[in-house]
């Protein structure tokens, strides 16, 4: 599937509902829908043809995030920006991506100002909102230059999606290729593992360049209705999910610890709550229970990384009980079991696989896992050294399955009893991390680099 391929499959079961709600507004499905064409046609009409990249950086938007589906329409691919950079890495990502398009909000034109001249190869620039930069495009004359139409629906190249930033305390960022097929793989998943009854209503407080824009395409699969907050207040988060009647949502725990400590937590409705997700940084295991006793037995927890998108391994709400209901303490510091198309394991540094309970490298192989590094094919290399993907992220599995995450493979290299440093390239996660440090006897914590939200996605 494309990535436009989800909202067309919510159009096809439901024209009429609601797609994208803000600030009390909503646009149904078909739409959503029609403007996607139109940006297709726009992007064709600027001379973008199918394998071109094009950038979106902006605040949590619902006409911004349209914008992805005519991206995909028009068979280009999507380079999220992520709007909390630095102007330096912003330019860098969008050369390395060799973005020929891009799409910003007005609210970052000194910022688009100050990098446009180092880009030769970005050809055009549109201003989705208020007065665009000398030399640029409004967003009404975007969709409304004259010229040819699209084709209705261009194929991807070569399946790739996604080209999404991810950086590290050393060098420059990468590029991190997601194939369409990447993330169908990420979207059965996230169906799989974790409740969806009825038709889904999902609200995104966290950037939707980040887990909250990924996990919206099970939802548009489902023709549920997403609710974008434009900015993070916990406050306002509560009163739309009474609003709304919410029953998905992802927060990271920092987020979660201020919901908890809301005045109006205790008196609000959060009935309607199927699921709501944490990720992003490890997450107190006290803080947890408590957040499951007064939010409710929805928590859920997930554990990915760019470059294997939000579903490596799952903790759904069910699994932070045990059978008899009782709350499955010594559970919750893990990050839950590999998902049902994941096969994980851990490595040694001699490439040798580990037993249950022994500490090494988390090792992946899935459908889920990137095509590579944009543009580097040393890197993609070393990321899949012995026939699996390499997290960066060291762990063990539990006589259970479950899957502890303690520290970064960049740090430190555990083998048998001892540990020595060895610098690998930083891979921090993207989409979803490890939840709360767990400790084994005579080892150090989870040092929480990849803990932190990503630098560029």
């Amino acid at each position: 599937m494309r990535l436009v391929d989800y909202l067309d499959k919510g159009a096809s079961v439901d024209p009429g509902a609601p797609c994208l709600t803000t600030d009390g507004s909503s646009s149904s499905y078909a739409e959503v829908r029609d403007l996607s064409f139109r940006v297709a046609a726009a992007l064709a009409r600027t001379g973008v043809a199918p394998g071109d990249k094009v950038a979106i950086l902006s605040a949590n938007d619902p006409l911004a995030f349209t914008c992805v589906f005519g991206i995909s329409r028009a068979g280009a691919v999507w380079c999220p920006i992520n709007p909390r950079n630095e102007a330096d890495e912003t330019r860098e990502l969008l050369e390395l991506s060799d973005c020929a398009v891009l799409i910003h909000q007005a609210s970052f034109s000194p910022l688009v100002d100050r990098i446009r001249d180092g880009l030769p190869g970005l050809t055009t620039i549109v201003c989705l909102d208020g007065t665009p930069l000398p030399g640029t495009t409004s967003w009404d004359a975007f969709l409304e230059a004259p010229g040819a139409h699209a084709p209705p629906d261009a194929p991807p190249v070569e399946d790739l999606a996604m080209i999404v930033g991810t950086g590290g305390t050393t060098g420059r960022p990468k590029g991190v290729m997601l194939t369409g097929t990447n993330l169908e793989v990420m979207s059965a998943t996230t169906l799989m593992c974790y409740p969806f009854e009825g038709r889904p209503v999902y609200l995104a407080l966290a950037p939707l360049t980040h887990a909250a824009g990924v996990l919206c395409f099970p939802v548009l699969a489902s023709a549920g209705e997403i609710v974008v907050m434009r900015t993070p207040d916990v406050g306002d988060f509560l009163g739309l999910v009474e609003t709304h009647a919410v029953t998905h949502t992802f927060l990271p725990p920092t987020l979660i610890y201020m919901l908890l400590d809301h005045p109006r937590l205790g008196s609000a409705d959060l009935s309607s709550l199927q699921c709501f997700w944490y990720g992003a940084a490890p997450m107190s295991v006290t803080r947890l229970e408590e957040a499951i006793d007064r939010i409710g037995p929805v928590m859920a927890q997930l554990f990915g990384q760019t470059e294997a998108p939000m579903m490596v391994s799952a903790l759904p709400p069910a699994d932070h009980f045990l059978p008899d209901g009782t709350l499955a303490r010594e559970r919750l510091a893990s990050a839950g079991r590999p998902t049902p198309l994941v096969t994980v394991a851990i490595m040694d540094s001699d490439g040798s696989l580990q037993a249950r309970g022994e500490p090494g490298e988390i090792v992946v192989r899935s459908s889920l896992v990137m095509r590579g590094y944009y543009r580097d094919p040393g890197a993609t290399a070393e990321a899949s050294t012995h026939g699996w993907h390499h997290t960066g992220d060291i762990g063990f599995l539990d006589p259970d399955g479950f899957l502890f995450i303690v520290d970064r493979a960049k740090d430190m290299v555990i083998t048998g009893a001892s540990t020595c440093t060895r610098p690998r390239s930083s891979r921090r996660s993207w989409s979803t991390l490890p939840s709360p440090t767990v400790p084994w006897s005579g080892s150090p914590t989870r040092s929480g680099e990849s803990g932190s939200p990503p630098s560029s996605s």
